[in-house]
Formats: C-alpha cells, structure tokens, sequence
C-alpha cells in the first residue's frame, strides 16, 4: 500500500491538512498567518499528534517547506484479544491486523468478536480507530434497585457484555439487548 507524501510550504497549511513533522504524524486544528511590525512573519499552528491526542502549537517560517500525508481509510472486524493487542481482519483484503492496545484505547469498553471499526492507516501503522456511533450490547448484570421509588428518571448501573459499566434506565434487566451511544457512553434504547 503507498501512502503519498508531498512536499508542500508552510503559507499553504489549511486546517484538516495531516503533517508529518519530526516523525509524528498532526491533524492541522488552526493555522493562522502572523506579521509582525520588526520581525519576521511566521504561520502559527495548532497541530493535533493523531497518536496520542495532544495537542500542541508550534510555528513555522514562511515558505518553509513541509511534509503533508495521505492516510488511508480502511474497514477493519474484531476477532479477538491476542495477548496484548487486537486482532482484526480487514474486510477489504481479508488480511488479519494487530491493533495494539494503546491505539485502542477505552474504545474495547464496547468491542465484541464482529464489531466492525473504521480504521486510519500511515503506510502500515494504524494511528486511530473509530468505532460505529451506535452498537446493540447485551445486559450481563444490573445493580439491584434499591426502592422502588416512583421517580420517572432514576437510573441504575449495569454492565455490558463488552465489559463497559453505563447507566440505564430502571426497566432494564440483565439479558436485554439495549442501543448504547459508544462516542457519550450513555443508553439510548431497549432492543
């Protein structure tokens, strides 16, 4: 697989762009032209490292000249957990990938074998993995309700068979199937 590498000048950063500076790979947040009245003008950035979500600022000379990268996009399956990492097979050439656990990240609070991902690649390094907004889990154990008050938004807490622990509405009990919002970590409906 290439990954296209292009040499361009700093006066031409836009925001979106993906840099390869000091062998770390950055998502442009901001860039913004700064001219000064007795000094040189620069580009000022923000620059989002897609490794670890850091966000850092750094300036640049005018026309200095920079690397931009093409990432690519690829479909990836959960199989399982293999020693410390996870391997995938990507749907596209049905190769097995090892994710390591670092890129994961609280993302495996709701992975299960079949779980489809979106997966961002530099050459053969995967830099971020996203999971779909909306995923059915089943219920394995719901905390006992202590009253049965007649409070129509009391909650209580349950665990997924993901492992993720959320809140859920009282109705709910261990062997449903509910809808859960995997970007807020909360409930959304009974299935």
């Amino acid at each position: 697989m290439n990954t296209e590498v292009k040499k361009t000048q700093t006066n031409q950063i836009t925001p979106g762009m993906i840099l390869s500076v000091d062998g770390k790979i950055y998502r442009v947040e901001s860039a913004v032209k700064v001219t000064v009245a007795k000094g040189v003008p620069f580009v000022k950035t923000k620059l989002k490292n897609l490794m670890s979500d850091d966000l850092v600022e750094k300036n640049f000379k005018l026309n200095q000249p920079v690397e931009e990268v093409s990432l690519t996009e690829r479909r990836l399956e959960f199989l399982y957990l293999e020693g410390k990492n996870y391997l995938f097979l990507d749907i596209g050439n049905l190769e097995e990938v090892l994710v390591p656990a670092s890129v994961i990240g609280d993302k495996v609070n709701y992975l299960k074998e079949g779980t489809e991902i979106k997966a961002i690649f530099y050459g053969e390094t995967i830099f971020s993995v996203e999971l779909p907004q909306f995923l059915e889990i089943m219920v394995v154990k719901t905390e006992a309700a202590e009253s049965k008050a007649a409070v129509s938004n009391a909650n209580k807490s349950a665990i997924l068979e993901t492992g993720a622990k959320i809140s859920v509405p009282m109705f709910v009990e261990t062997g449903d199937i509910i809808k859960v919002d995997t970007h807020t970590n909360e409930y959304i409906q009974r299935v």
